[in-house]
């Protein structure tokens, strides 16, 4: 046979828009910097024996599919997910492993995605068989790490194998109750003549190995790599096809890690699970309000604690700021863990509505632990953090704010705040600045250990920090 011509291509990352050269922007999506070199095929001319012979008809009426009623499909939890008992992973998946969902988990080099994936495999092996797919370790690297892990050996079983078509035989010869492919940027099909981790061989990879996952209706875990931008290497295609998209964020010198959905076609994509990496692999943090809390300096001005929600669970973070004379001719302004843009807006506030002028001061804030706050509700913490920083006057360790700050100065409602304060009241706190007109749906006796404070304008809750009643 013929081998068939080849031809460099350059295909975009970000939507398969291929082109002869490169180009810097891609020019069906607009996107820079995301053409990618590689070698196709060359398609035979129309005429030729090879076009005839690739283009043969389809046979009408002959198929080997068959289609079951939508009543008879079970969707009952017991046999439709299988529970990891990983919690803090249940909770970020929804429940649970659907039975042929497809999860693309991807993350920094080193941040523990292969140790995560080892010990979901110990956990659910007592009652489920998994076979482990390695495409960079060899099978008695996985082992080592198994047994440093001390993950349950029985019932997992191990391949170290490069090929796509004979992965997909062996899913289907022994059909595991649940596949782990580490990493899809390792898999090659052999039909392809292109190296592995190129475009093509990405998306055709993730396309096979997702059409046995959805046949056979076997779970599958996947793991892709990070481009130096933080995104997933490879197609956009491959996110599009997957059912949910994990991101294990964490500082690889720091040992907490944070898993995150940025899609779940089976649950919220709101929630978010923490863990803390250890020599024995990784521990959940079941708590995470009472761990960033910890080692908090008390009577120190600056500091102010605020409560966000990721997804379904109230986290209280710890908010520092410092506000110092500047050295420069224009102020520095810096953010970590928190959103630039929104810390000049509530500077202007501060100046504007409560007569606080930073004018020529550095401003620095620091959200304590490595989290990253979205949430509006932490305005009115980061305020106070101000201008205590500013006044050189500590707010009381045992309070905690809560609120939106408008242009206005006003401090407005934010969701869930009965959440918030439970959560606060379970780890100790005794008072709380809340938006006053919130008082009227909230019930003192809900609360019996905590005071609410009312503010209504900026003003308000600064005016009670400078009488020390707070």
């Amino acid at each position: 046979m013929k081998e068939p011509k080849l031809k460099t291509v350059y295909v975009c990352s970000n939507c398969g828009e291929t082109s002869p050269r490169w180009m810097g922007r891609c020019p069906s999506c607009g996107s820079w910097n995301t053409m990618n070199e590689d070698v196709v095929a060359e398609a035979p001319k129309a005429g030729t024996a090879a076009a005839k012979q690739a283009a043969a008809a389809r046979p009408e009426g002959v198929t080997t599919l068959t289609a079951k009623r939508l009543s008879e499909i079970s969707m009952t939890e017991e046999k439709s997910r299988i529970l990891t008992g990983i919690s803090e992973l249940d909770r970020v998946l929804g429940g649970g492993i659907v039975l042929g969902g497809v999860v693309l988990l991807s993350g920094e080099p080193g941040v523990g995605k292969s140790t995560m994936l080892l010990q979901l495999c110990g956990a659910i092996s007592n009652q489920h068989s998994v076979l482990y797919i390695t495409g960079e370790e060899s099978v008695r690297q996985v082992k080592l790490r198994a047994a440093r892990l001390k993950v349950p050996q029985d019932n997992i079983f191990l391949a170290a194998e490069n090929d796509v078509d004979e992965i997909c035989g062996l899913i289907e010869k022994e059909k595991p109750d649940l596949v782990v492919i580490d990493s899809i940027q390792t898999m090659r099909c052999m039909d392809i003549s292109s190296s592995a981790g190129t475009v093509s061989q990405v998306k055709e990879s993730a396309a096979r190995l997702l059409a046995v996952a959805k046949k056979q209706e076997i779970p599958m875990f996947i793991v892709g790599h990070v481009n130096k931008d933080g995104a997933i290497a490879g197609p956009k295609v491959m996110e599009h096809i997957v059912d949910t998209v994990l991101y294990f964020e964490g500082d690889k010198m720091l040992p907490y890690r944070i898993l995150r959905a940025a899609k779940n076609r089976y649950g919220s994509t709101n929630e978010l699970g923490m863990f803390d990496m250890t020599g024995q692999g990784l521990a959940e943090i079941e708590n995470p309000s009472q761990m960033l809390l910890e080692g908090r300096p008390l009577g120190v001005s600056g500091n102010c604690v605020a409560c966000t929600m990721e997804g379904s669970r109230p986290i209280l973070s710890e908010i520092q700021a410092l506000a110092t004379k500047t050295n420069f001719p224009a102020p520095r302004r810096a953010c970590s863990g928190y959103d630039y843009n929104r810390m000049n807006l509530l500077i202007a506030v501060l100046e504007k509505r409560a007569g606080y002028f930073f004018g020529n001061l550095d401003v620095y804030i620091n959200i304590v632990g490595g989290i990253a706050l979205r949430d509006t509700a932490c305005d009115l913490s980061v305020c106070l953090s101000m201008v205590s920083s500013l006044l050189d006057r500590p707010v009381s360790d045992k309070l905690i704010a809560i609120g939106e700050v408008g242009l206005g100065g006003e401090v407005r409602s934010v969701p869930n705040l009965e959440q918030r304060l439970h959560e606060a009241e379970r780890i100790g706190f005794e008072r709380a600045v809340i938006p006053k007109h919130s008082l009227n749906h909230l019930s003192p006796a809900d609360y019996p250990g905590m005071q609410l404070i009312g503010a209504a304008y900026i003003t308000d809750a600064i005016n009670a920090l400078k009488s020390d009643r707070l």
